[in-house]
Formats: structure tokens, C-alpha cells, sequence
């Protein structure tokens, strides 16, 4: 039986226009499923612009039946109501994941740049530069929110990677007695000592 392609949701919130992207993952290669925004900057209303997110993450996530779903966090600014709005468009999009049992995973905008550029002070056209290699395709989108969204996706890839290949901790015996020196530790660790 073939195993399925992991597929990961990326979202680049906004209340004015919403990124996503979908990357699926086969055998090691990476690969471009979609990429796209959505546009919500003529809707005047709010909760319209709220309803419409919640409807667009439900249409991608029964289409493309992801396994993950990767969350820009927000940037912190001095706009309160900017990020009041912010918040609630990613709180949409977090429920939408919850409601298909889907944990919506956040990462910091400069971890996702750091991810896949190396540098977390990244320009989004960097990104964009680093994600045409790594992904292969040509065309750049007209906003930056849906390089973004994929940026996320593969920055999800990325750290549940390392997770993944880092080893388990090992744990140390409980000293006994009130002496803690490394005379003691050694003492009741001996398979803990290498030599050089």
C-alpha cells in the first residue's frame, strides 16, 4: 500500500487580505500544491470579512484534507485596533482548523524567515527567492500573503522535522542524600561517562 502525501495548510492571516498556501510532502521532495489569497478589503463589515475566512479555510481544508495546519502568529504593533481585528481573523482560522481536529500550529514571522532563509530579518522578497529554489516555480504572486502563507507551511515542515530527528532526553538517576557534587553524580551515573 502507497503511503499518502503529508499536505500542509499555511495561513498568512490579515483582515484585509488572507495568504494560504498548500505544500505537499512525498518521499522527501516538496512540492507547490497552491497558493493563493484571499481578498477582503472591499468588504466594509467585519464580521462579513470574518465569515468569509471561516468559508475559505472550511473549502480548503475538506478540498486538500490537510494533515497540519501552520499559523502566522501576529506581529505585535501599536495599532490596537489593527491587531484586535488581526486576532480575531486568526481565531477564525484557528477554528476552522479545530473544527476538522486539526491543531493550527503558530510560528513567530522571523522564526518563518529564518526557517527558510537562515536570516529571521528576511525581506519578504528574500522569501519569495528562497521558496522559488527550494519549490521550483516561476510565477510571483501580485501579494507577497500568498508566498507567506507557503513560507509557513514549509517553516511547519522544517521544525516538525527537527523534532522529529532530535532524540529523546535522557534521563538522569535521582541523587541521594543531600550532597549534590559531580563526585556524586559520577558515583550514581557511571553509564553516563565517556572518555575522550
Amino acid at each position: 500500500m502507497q503511503k499518502k502525501s503529508e499536505i500542509i495548510l499555511g495561513i498568512d492571516p490579515g483582515t484585509l487580505v488572507m495568504g494560504y498556501g498548500l505544500i505537499a510532502i512525498d518521499k522527501g521532495s516538496i512540492r507547490l500544491l497552491e497558493m493563493g489569497v484571499l481578498q477582503l478589503s472591499k468588504y466594509k463589515n467585519h464580521p462579513e470579512r470574518l465569515s468569509l475566512i471561516y468559508k475559505k479555510m472550511e473549502m480548503l481544508l475538506s478540498t486538500h484534507k490537510p494533515s497540519a495546519v501552520a499559523i502566522e502568529a501576529p506581529f505585535f504593533g501599536k495599532n490596537v485596533q489593527s491587531m484586535l481585528k488581526l486576532g480575531r481573523a486568526q481565531g477564525v482560522a484557528i477554528a476552522a482548523a479545530m473544527m476538522h481536529n486539526l491543531e493550527a500550529i503558530e510560528y513567530s514571522p522571523r522564526k518563518i524567515k529564518q526557517s527558510i532563509t537562515g536570516k529571521g530579518s528576511a525581506s519578504k522578497e528574500q522569501v519569495w527567492g528562497m521558496l522559488q529554489r527550494i519549490l521550483s516555480f516561476e510565477e510571483r504572486p501580485e501579494f507577497m500573503d500568498a508566498t507567506d502563507a507557503v513560507a509557513v507551511a514549509l517553516c511547519h515542515h522544517y521544525q516538525s522535522r527537527m523534532t522529529q530527528l532530535t532524540p529523546a532526553a535522557v534521563p538522569i538517576k535521582k541523587l541521594s542524600g543531600k550532597k549534590t557534587s559531580w563526585d556524586n553524580f559520577i558515583t550514581q551515573n557511571p553509564d553516563r561517562i565517556k572518555d575522550k
